[in-house]
């Protein structure tokens, strides 16, 4: 009883009582705080979730724009490079079918493609490489181009002055020996950004043409020596008809008869040669 009534003890249990209630509080207020903190936690979370998933679709979506953007590329490459093969292509199967000779000369000069035609008209088996003095330099120009001075200098001087040239004319003689006409035509070639690319020179065989216009030249020499002959004839015997009309005298009228069926019997020979040479030219195609 007196332990009851010491006041020490009453308040030593008075701290006691005190110190548990202030720590229960304590706890329960922890607690609380614990549930707050939490719970501000997960909204946060909830929150912030929806940006980050928004942030990797758009990521994932300009990923795979870009690999869709990779593969049309690609795509477009490939068809470049097939229609460049496909006019590759072509392109080679025309000059290959082509009668007349393509030689392709590149901006230094050196011949860089030449189709079939070209080479049998050139009689050699592979130009390419050649510079246009070796290609040429059994050829000759005609005299109407001889301002060029050689065949050579022709392409040397398209290709340096950039100044195509047209119909020229030339003797050629091939590797094996062969004698021929031919006509070249140069021209410049350029790309679609006007870059000089070479020259394209285009070759013809013209060797039976000049043969016929050799020949004709010369039915055409032999037509005006006959013309003239003919008009010599015709007035030797126009001029032995006139004395022959006016002569009286038997012996003398033989005589200019005899010589009038004889200037007739030339003149008949010479046509009638002229006249068979004309038919055998014919006849051989020139």
């Amino acid at each position: 009883m007196n332990l009851l009534t010491n006041p020490v003890l009453v308040r030593m249990a008075l701290v006691l009582a005190a110190g548990v209630v202030a720590f229960v509080v304590g706890l329960a207020l922890i607690r609380i705080m614990r549930r707050t903190l939490l719970a501000d936690a997960q909204f946060t979370s909830l929150e912030q979730a929806p940006s980050e998933n928004s942030e990797l679709q758009t990521y994932s979506a300009v990923i795979q724009q870009l690999k869709q953007q990779k593969h049309e590329l690609e795509s477009e490459k490939q068809s470049e490079r097939r229609r460049a093969k496909a006019t590759e292509n072509l392109s080679a199967a025309v000059l290959s079918n082509l009668s007349s000779g393509v030689i392709f000369f590149a901006p230094n000069g050196l011949v860089r493609q030449a189709n079939p035609a070209a080479k049998q008209i050139l009689g050699m088996a592979s130009p390419v490489g050649m510079s246009a003095a070796e290609l040429f330099r059994n050829a000759t120009l005609s005299s109407s181009h001889s301002s060029f001075g050689t065949l050579a200098e022709m392409v040397q001087a398209a290709l340096r002055e950039t100044k195509p040239c047209r119909d020229i004319e030339a003797s050629y003689r091939t590797p094996s020996g062969e004698n021929r006409v031919l006509a070249v035509t140069c021209t410049l070639v350029y790309s679609a950004g006007q870059e000089l690319l070479g020259a394209a020179c285009l070759i013809n065989n013209h060797t039976q043409i000049a043969a016929f216009r050799e020949q004709e030249e010369l039915h055409e020499e032999k037509s005006a020596e006959m013309a003239l002959e003919l008009k010599n004839s015709l007035a030797t015997i126009a001029g032995y008809a006139r004395q022959l009309a006016a002569s009286q005298d038997p012996a003398l009228a033989r005589q200019l008869a005899a010589d009038i069926a004889s200037e007739a019997s030339h003149l008949d020979r010479t046509i009638g040669g002229f006249l068979a040479e004309s038919k055998a030219a014919k006849a051989a195609g020139v």
